[in-house]
């Protein structure tokens, strides 16, 4: 093949690659070269061989016309003809395609063209390169060093530099044998100097030649090949302008229609745009394909090159180009084209609309903006520019841009265009909307006084139908209920919201229960927030357009279960809600889903599980939950004595909290206080946690804090905090709770005999680092009054407790405690093994048995019911500590460990 000539390295490269993904090793690939380099030829070369290898290979390409839509080269790849509704549905929904594939047998995936992907593109290849070793998919990207896109910057890092392949320009003598090849003779003298201002780029050289040959100044005789005078190419453009005008009128035209199009295009497209049958333009593609203009690509026909397509598509004047394209969406809408092929047509036509385009617009921006929303942001302000006020349209089209403004984190900018269009907006259904949006903007910048008033304000305008007032009052409800914590105001809200409306209504009924259960919630009634989640889950249920609702409410009904001590049952619902986030792809609730988890697996000691949701909550920028999650995470790593880890995370937890100032984080606080106190300024600590907030925060502190205060003779303090613990609510229904009142009056009171309750009250609850710091301030107060032996079974209770958890910090300090009252045990190993099967958790010790049996990711999540991220975590930390490559590998160590645990177990005795 011509385009591989001195590209003989880079070809064994790939061959060895594909070898390896055939014997289920993955890997991350990346090309990077200038256009024309060669990279596309590299690629087809991958398939080729892939394909006699038995792999299953898949293939998409980045297109200039296409970037703006989510997903494109990936749908292209696994044949999908159009954007779903939601990208990132799409992407989980690929993500579980490619492992399925995986699972059926190796997988090829070449991406082309990534300089001109989309982000959502991007980023699906940049988790799939961080978890290539999981399955065998061997990932090839390619793309131009330019642009240095922040995405494109980032997916290079993530690959191992040993999958970096950088096509530099062919040398002298790659040069000279790539011409030979393509003129059918050895270059001469003249030739070769022609060849060399090429500068090494082998489709200049094709084209090149190919230009000499057409016009007849290339001679070949004898076995060489030189010049025979007549026009030569000054440039790469040239040389392909001089292929196209070998071409006819007639099929230059088809060709420039096509050029609208995109790199790629069906003929069915083309029958639309040009208004041709089929049987008139077959003998213009025909020749287009005989002059290496165009070539198959599947199903569709592709330019041979970009290069091509651009030179056809700049020969267009400005004013013809944008015309075109407008009939072109037109003309596509008309045959019932999809959504996103239409607005491809009508993005490169900006500015320059027409009243079809808002037309279209009207009856299509919902759908738009969630297929591709910074498309739909663009068309939509353009059209809203085109139309005149009084416009009826104009309302509606400003309705649907506030919303993608906010789709697209800019509330400034939705809030401003919501103020602006409100006096104009006349329909009560658009009004509603536009007041809803303006309400969200107002609270995502922390303006809620202002949200509430201009709430009010909207609910009294005549001409509102009882549901669109509802609507106005329920959102009240949240504001008040969710961001003011104004209960009884909240309540009211949403009882006139269900007092409006006639009838039922799902999404009223289940908001205005949910926001009720928020209210009871933020006054301890615990048992009264479930009931209304309860409730606000059964009202939402079975609706698809309340799915982002119902899976708010599923995951609060987990984190309230939770509170409860209803661990095991809180649990399975969190793992649900956890496992529907992921196959929706609603990363902003499977971000809260897994900081509630981290939150209960943190309270149940499975600190290992804890760190793993951690990391995966903090992928989602989202203020609140970074700021649980980092603050779990430096928790563990504070007790577990790792100080550099601890910090890095408090410090990530301070930097969101820091967007949050009128919330108190109690484990923020209380990882604050521990980093203080193990620095040695107790009483900073103690300060940090004598804070007012919500129950569900502060209960969080109580107990430390009355240990500090009492460390550093401040009764007052103690006697304070020990109040505060023994006023928390509903301590008859939630054990824990009972606990940390029993627990603060044994510290304040110097009591072991309470202090031994506690622990059992958090026994009970399934709490051990609070059931361990009980026992240890027992054990302490016994061995303190002379009572060692009576000192001796909470001392060692409590330190298999921390054993357990692998609190180092607190072993340490126990031993330094309790060493002058002579109580010691030997010492223990408190951190399991780096490396080796003992290094692995429960968890990650399930999910190599099922890797073992063959199962796939998202098989294996299935059956543990966790997420397909959840796993790969679990997988990328197993293959890590057993020293894996790849599933096979860990396969076969599996085996190999099954074989000698059975030769162990079958020994006779005495000969282990």
């Amino acid at each position: 093949m011509p385009g591989l000539v001195g590209r003989e390295p880079e070809l064994d490269r790939l061959t060895g690659w594909v070898d390896d993904v055939a014997n289920g090793l993955g890997r991350a690939a990346l090309l990077e070269g200038e256009q024309g380099i060669g990279k596309s030829a590299l690629l087809q070369a991958a398939r080729d061989d892939a394909l006699t290898a038995g792999c299953s290979v898949f293939s998409g390409a980045g297109e200039e016309l296409g970037q703006a839509f989510p997903l494109l080269p990936l749908l292209q790849a696994f044949a999908h003809q159009s954007v779903v509704a939601d990208p990132s549905v799409a992407a989980e929904a690929l993500l579980d395609l490619i492992d399925r594939r995986c699972a059926q047998s190796p997988v090829l995936l070449v991406v082309d063209d990534l300089h001109w992907a989309d982000e959502a593109t991007v980023a699906v290849c940049h988790r799939l390169a961080r978890s290539v070793a999981q399955r065998p998919l061997l990932l090839i990207g390619a793309t131009r060093p330019m642009p240095r896109r922040a995405d494109l910057k980032a997916l290079r890092r993530g690959i191992h530099r040993d999958g970096l392949i950088r096509l530099c320009p062919l040398g002298a003598a790659a040069v000279t044998r790539l011409v030979a090849d393509l003129s059918g003779g050895q270059p001469g003298p003249q030739l070769v100097r022609l060849a060399a201002d090429a500068a090494g780029n082998p489709l200049y050289l094709t084209e090149l030649v190919g230009a000499l040959d057409r016009a007849g100044s290339l001679q070949v005789s004898g076995g060489a090949a030189e010049l025979a005078g007549g026009p030569v190419p000054a440039t790469l453009s040239e040389a392909i302008g001089d292929r196209l005008g070998f071409l006819d009128q007639q099929v230059r035209e088809m060709l420039r229609a096509a050029a609208l199009l995109g790199s790629e295009f069906t003929v069915d497209d083309l029958v639309v745009v040009t208004g041709r049958r089929p049987a008139d333009l077959a003998p213009a593609l025909a020749d287009a394909r005989a002059a290496g203009v165009l070539a198959e690509a599947g199903l569709r026909l592709a330019f041979r090159h970009p290069l091509i397509r651009t030179a056809l598509y700049e020969d267009l004047t400005d004013a013809l180009r944008l015309a075109w394209h407008r009939d072109a969406a037109r003309a596509l809408h008309d045959a019932g084209a999809s959504i996103d092929r239409v607005a491809r047509q009508l993005l490169p036509a900006l500015p320059a609309l027409d009243d079809w385009v808002v037309d279209w617009l009207v009856d299509q921006a919902p759908m738009l903006l969630g297929q591709a929303t910074p498309v739909a942001v663009d068309l939509l302000a353009a059209a809203t520019g085109h139309t005149q006020h009084g416009d009826p349209r104009r309302a509606v089209l400003t309705s649907h841009l506030a919303e993608g403004l906010v789709r697209l984190n800019r509330p400034d900018e939705a809030a401003e265009l919501a103020e602006r269009i409100l006096p104009e907006a006349s329909d009560p259904e658009i009004f509603t909307t536009l007041a809803l949006t303006l309400a969200t903007c107002r609270a995502t910048t922390g303006q809620y006084d202002t949200a509430l008033h201009e709430l009010a304000v909207a609910v009294t305008r005549p001409g509102l139908s009882p549901r669109h007032r509802a609507l106005l009052r329920v959102k009240t409800a949240w504001q008040q209920a969710g961001y003011r914590r104004e209960v009884e105001a909240a309540e009211q809200a949403a009882h006139d919201a269900l007092s409006w409306i006639d009838g039922s209504d799902a999404e009223i009924e289940s908001m205005a229960m949910f926001a009720l259960g928020v209210g009871r919630a933020w006054e301890g009634d615990e048992l009264g927030a479930l009931e209304k989640f309860d409730r606000a889950l059964a009202a939402a249920a079975g609706n698809p357009d309340l799915a982002d609702l119902q899976l708010l409410i599923q995951l609060n009904v987990g984190l309230q279960l939770v509170i409860l001590d209803r661990t095991e049952r809180g649990e399975r619902t969190l793992r649900e809600a956890q496992r529907l986030a992921d196959r929706m792809g609603n990363h902003r609730r499977l971000a809260q889903v897994q900081t509630s988890l981290a939150f209960l697996f943190f309270h149940t000691g499975k600190w290992d599980d804890a760190l793993a949701e951690t990391a995966l909550a903090s992928l989602v920028p989202e203020p609140y939950n970074r700021c649980q999650a980092d603050a779990a995470a430096a928790l563990i790593f504070l007790h577990r004595g790792d100080a550099a880890a601890a910090r890095r995370h408090l410090a990530a937890a301070e930097e969101n909290a820091a967007n949050l100032p009128d919330l108190v984080i109690g484990m923020l606080d209380l990882a604050r206080a521990l980093d203080r106190e193990r620095s040695g300024t107790p009483a900073d600590a103690l300060a940090l946690l004598r804070v007012d907030g919500e129950v569900q925060e502060i209960e969080l502190v109580l107990p430390d804090g009355v240990r500090l205060a009492l460390a550093a003779k401040d009764n007052a303090a103690a006697a304070e905090l020990t109040a505060r613990a023994e006023a928390l609510p509903s301590q008859d229904e939630i054990v824990h709770r009972a606990g940390i009142a029993t627990h603060c009056r044994g510290l304040r009171d110097a009591d072991p005999v309470g202090l031994q309750r506690a622990a059992e009250q958090y026994a009970s609850a399934h709490r051990p680092l609070l059931r361990a710091q009980a026992l240890e301030a027992a054990a302490a107060l016994l061995a303190e009054g002379g009572e060692i032996a009576a000192a001796r079974p909470s001392f060692n209770a409590a330190m298999d407790l921390y054993v357990g958890l692998g609190a180092a910090w607190e072993v340490t300090r126990m031993r330094a405690r309790f060493r002058p009252h002579g109580i010691r045990l030997p010492t223990r190993r408190i951190k399991r093994p780096a490396t080796g099967w003992e290094a692995l958790t429960a968890s990650e010790a399930k999910v190599a048995a099922l890797v073992a049996e063959g199962l796939s990711n998202p098989e294996i999540a299935e059956q543990l019911v966790v997420s397909r991220r959840t796993v790969e975590t679990h997988i990328t930390k197993v293959l890590a500590k057993l020293h894996a490559r790849s599933r096979v590998d860990l396969a076969r160590a599996a085996v190999i460990r099954a074989r000698e645990a059975g030769a162990v177990a079958g020994a006779p005795r005495g000969q282990v």
